[in-house]
């Protein structure tokens, strides 16, 4: 895991469920960093750091044009 590399952090634990099934739709390997903790105790997110997205680095495209679509889809309201 040491070779996986942060592309985003999130506060809260319902921001990540669309990107984890997104995710194992295409078959990319990821975890979440401070996840557990931060559903346990929600506010310990900010001293936590926030929820951080790990990712391999040969994914980075990948994921970064997911989480581009994702965030060009909730600017169109």
């Amino acid at each position: 895991m040491e070779e996986f590399k942060t592309i985003a952090i999130f506060n809260y634990t319902h921001e990540i469920v669309v990107l984890k099934h997104r995710f194992e739709l295409e078959g990319i390997y990821y975890f979440f960093e401070n996840e557990t903790m931060t559903s346990i105790a929600p506010f310990y997110s900010n001293a936590l750091g926030g929820i951080k997205l790990k990712i391999h680095p040969n994914d980075f495209e990948r994921v970064q044009n997911i989480l581009d679509e994702l965030n060009n889809n909730l600017n169109i309201v």
